[in-house]
């Protein structure tokens, strides 16, 4: 990779409710597609660190990061994406959405898109190791 390439760094987050569907939200900008929370790496900063303010600015929520499960290039993107499993503390009130988001919902999986629930999948029986594909 040259020093001039530009290159994208995303971590997002798997978080499930109680009947085991994905949290995903719709993008207000783009193809305004739905997608899990999470967003690009700034300058400087970690994966989590990037996971955690994502999630703050989307759903005006802290989350509790378990695993990361997986790191998926999509070439479509030139980037790769860190998935992190994760959970929302009992003392979240409500969601919160940002500009970025007109609404969220909880899928069921059997209703994801091939690339996300192979992501989410993995994050759900993540066994400790970590999830490598290319799209």
């Amino acid at each position: 990779m040259g020093f001039n390439t530009t290159y994208r760094l995303s971590a997002h987050a798997v978080i499930v409710n109680e009947h085991d569907e994905v949290l995903l939200l719709k993008a207000s900008y783009g193809n305004r597609s739905w997608g899990l929370p999470g967003g690009a790496l700034e300058k400087g900063e970690t994966i989590h660190e990037a996971l955690y303010r994502e999630c703050r600015e989307e759903l005006g929520i802290d989350v509790h990061i378990e695993a990361l499960t997986g790191v998926y290039y999509h070439s479509v993107y030139e980037s790769h994406v860190f998935i992190f499993l994760c959970s929302v503390p009992d003392t979240a009130t409500r969601i919160s959405l940002s500009e970025e988001h007109t609404d969220y919902r909880f899928w069921p999986l059997a209703e994801l898109s091939s690339v996300q629930k192979l992501r989410v999948m993995n994050a759900l029986n993540f066994d400790g190791i970590v999830k490598s594909e290319s799209f």
